[in-house]
C-alpha cells in the first residue's frame, strides 16, 4: 500500500527539532516523515489526503493515569456533584443535595428488578458540609433492597442496612475503615480498600476486573477516541489471567482505536508472585497493549480525609488519614519490585505519603543502584519544595493530579488545606524549574478524561468557584501540552513510540478544529477534537 500524507493547516509535533509541519506521511501505521509537503516529496509515490487540511494536527494525547473503571461504570447510575456526560453523550444532572440524591436513588431503583442490588456511584460527600450521608439516608430509600453509593474518590463508599447485613459488616465494626455512629454502630461509611471489599466479595463483584472485560475497554476506548487520547492507562489492574486473556483479545482489534497500558496492582500479590506475574505479562505485550508497570497504592484522598498528611495535618483539625498497608510493608514492595527491575506507580496523595515512598526509593537506590528507572509519583497533590527537590536528585516522576484543582480546589482552601498550601497544589511549575520529568492527568471516573481540560487547568489554576490558586504555579499553554502528550508518554516508559509525531514512531494523532496557543484560554477545554489517528487508521469524531 502506498504511503498516505495528511496535511494540516499546523501540526504541532512535540518533536523539539522540528516543532511544526504541515505534512505527515505515514506507512504501515508508522510515522514515515513529517514536514512540508516539498520536503516529503523524495518519499515518492504517496497518497495525499487533504481531509484535515483546514485542521491543527497534535500527538495523540496520552493519559498516563486513568482507569479502565471508566468503562465499568456507566453500566450504573451516575449521582456525582458535578453534571457529566456519558459515553453516549448523554449529560446526567449534577446532585447537589441529599433529598435530590434520594430522589435520583428512587427513580433508578424502579428500573431494576426486585433481586438487583442498587449500586451508584461519583457522590461527593466533601460538597455537603452539613452532614455526611449515612445508612439512614440510603435507608429512606430502601431498607430491603442492597444500596452501594461509591465516591467519587473511589477511595469510600455509602451502604445502607441492608448492604450492612449482608455483607457482615453490621457485627464488625472493629474492622479498619469502618465508619460508626456515637453508639459504636456502623454508620454506612466504609473508607479504603480493607472495608470496601468486604462489599464488592459480598457480591462478587470485582469492577476493576471487569475493567478488562471487552465490552469496557470497546467504552473506555470510544471515551478516549471522543476527546483525542490514543494511549490510555489503567493505573490499578488485577491482571487476572481472564483479564490478561481479554485485553490481548480486544487490542489485538484494529477497530478499537487506544493503546493500552495496564499497571498491575502491587497489594493484590505477594511481592515474590507479584513480580512473576507482572514479568509473565510483559513477555505478552503488543504494539497496542504494553504490560510491565506496577501500581502502588499508600495512602487515600485529601477531600476523603483518608490521605496521610504531615505536621499540622488538616486544616479544620480532622484527624489523619489512612494507610492501605502498614508502611513497612509499603517500603518493602518499594524494594522488591525496585530490585527486580521494574516501574513502579505510586499513589500519594498526601506529603507525608510523598515522604515515605521519597525514603523507600532513596533506600532501594542506595541498596541497589538503577539508572533511568522512572518510579512515578502520582497525584502528589500536597508535595514540599524540599520534596521536590529530593524527587529530583533521586530521578523520581511526579505526574500531577490537575484536574483536582479545579474540582476541590475550593474545598481545600476552606476545609482540607487552607490558603498556603493551597498555593503550592499540583506544584507543575516548581518541579518543572527543578527539571523533574513531569506529566497531568485526570485520574478516570475520578474526574472526566478530557486531556484539554486537564491542560487548561495546568494553565488556568481555576476553582470550579473561580478562584485561582499558586499562579505562580501555573504553566504555559504549550508547557501544558506537552504534560499529556510526550511527558506523559515518557513516564510510561512508552516515549519512544508515541507522545511526538517522529519518524518511527506510531502515527498516533489528535486531530483539533484549531490551535490550542491561540484560542483564549477560557476556550482551550473546548476545543473539538475532529478526529482521532490510531496507527494510521482515522475515527471521526462525529
Amino acid at each position: 500500500m502506498k504511503p498516505r500524507i495528511f496535511s494540516a493547516r499546523r501540526i504541532l509535533t512535540m518533536n523539539p527539532s522540528l516543532p511544526e509541519a504541515t505534512h505527515v506521511a505515514v506507512r504501515d501505521g508508522r510515522i514515515l516523515g513529517v514536514g512540508s509537503l516539498e520536503t516529503l516529496a523524495d518519499l515518492g509515490d504517496c497518497e495525499l489526503d487533504e481531509r484535515f487540511a483546514d485542521k491543527v494536527i497534535l500527538p495523540g494525547f496520552v493519559e498516563g493515569h486513568s482507569h479502565a473503571l471508566e468503562g465499568v461504570l456507566w453500566e450504573y447510575p451516575y449521582a456525582g456533584f458535578f453534571p457529566r456526560q456519558d459515553p453516549d453523550g448523554h449529560t446526567w444532572p449534577g446532585l447537589t443535595d441529599i433529598d435530590r440524591l434520594q430522589r435520583h436513588l428512587r427513580e433508578q431503583l424502579a428500573k431494576l428488578d426486585d433481586a438487583t442490588p442498587l449500586i451508584a456511584w461519583g457522590f461527593d460527600p466533601i460538597y455537603f458540609p452539613d452532614r455526611r450521608l449515612d445508612r439512614n439516608d440510603l435507608d429512606a430509600v430502601d431498607d430491603r433492597r442492597p444500596i452501594v453509593v461509591i465516591h467519587a474518590n473511589l477511595h469510600m463508599m455509602t451502604v445502607n442496612s441492608a448492604m450492612l447485613r449482608l455483607s457482615g459488616l453490621e457485627s464488625h465494626a472493629d474492622i479498619e475503615g469502618v465508619v460508626t455512629f456515637d453508639d459504636g454502630r456502623p454508620n454506612g461509611e466504609l473508607r479504603e480498600m480493607a472495608a470496601m471489599f468486604a462489599i464488592f466479595d459480598t457480591l462478587d463483584l470485582d469492577l476493576f476486573d471487569r475493567g478488562s472485560e471487552a465490552a469496557t475497554l470497546e467504552r473506555y476506548a470510544r471515551i478516549g477516541q471522543r476527546h483525542g487520547v490514543t494511549t490510555l492507562t489503567d493505573l490499578y489492574n488485577p491482571l487476572s489471567e481472564t483479564g490478561v486473556e481479554s485485553m490481548q483479545r480486544t487490542c489485538r482489534r484494529d477497530d478499537v482505536p487506544m493503546r493500552l497500558a495496564p499497571a498491575m496492582s502491587a497489594l493484590t500479590y505477594t511481592p515474590e508472585d507479584g513480580i512473576e506475574r507482572v514479568l509473565g505479562c510483559r513477555e505478552r505485550s503488543s504494539d497496542k497493549l504494553q504490560f510491565g508497570l506496577v501500581k502502588l497504592m499508600t495512602d487515600g484522598s485529601i477531600q476523603g480525609y483518608t490521605a496521610r498528611l504531615m505536621w499540622p495535618g488538616y486544616h479544620d483539625g480532622s484527624p489523619n488519614g489512612m494507610w492501605n498497608a502498614e508502611p513497612e510493608r509499603l517500603t518493602e514492595i518499594v524494594h522488591r519490585y525496585h530490585q527486580a527491575g521494574l516501574q513502579l506507580h505510586i499513589h500519594t496523595n498526601g506529603d507525608e505519603a510523598v515522604e515515605l515512598m521519597l525514603d523507600a526509593i532513596e533506600s532501594a537506590l542506595e541498596l541497589w543502584p538503577r539508572a533511568d528507572h522512572r518510579h512515578t509519583l502520582q497525584h502528589c497533590q500536597i508535595i514540599s519544595h524540599a520534596q521536590l527537590k529530593r524527587a529530583a536528585r533521586l530521578g523520581v516522576c511526579l505526574n500531577m493530579f490537575a484536574n483536582h484543582l479545579y474540582y476541590w480546589g475550593d474545598i481545600h482552601r476552606t476545609r482540607t488545606l487552607g490558603f498556603e498550601r493551597c498555593q503550592r497544589l499540583e506544584p507543575l511549575a516548581s518541579a518543572d524549574r527543578l527539571g523533574i520529568p513531569i506529566a497531568a492527568h485526570c485520574d478516570a471516573p475520578v474526574t472526566p478524561l478530557a486531556p484539554l481540560f486537564t491542560a487548561w487547568c495546568a494553565v488556568a489554576r481555576q476553582t470550579a468557584n473561580g478562584e485561582v490558586l499558586g499562579p505562580d504555579e501555573a504553566l504555559s499553554v504549550e508547557r501544558a501540552l506537552r504534560l499529556i502528550t510526550l511527558d506523559a508518554a515518557y513516564t510510561l516508559k512508552l516515549d519512544d513510540r508515541v507522545g511526538s509525531l517522529e519518524v518511527g514512531k506510531f502515527a498516533d494523532m489528535a486531530v483539533l478544529d484549531e490551535d490550542p496557543r491561540d484560542v483564549p484560554l477560557d476556550r482551550l477545554a473546548s476545543i473539538r477534537v475532529a478526529a482521532t489517528v490510531v496507527g494510521g487508521r482515522v475515527f471521526d469524531n462525529v
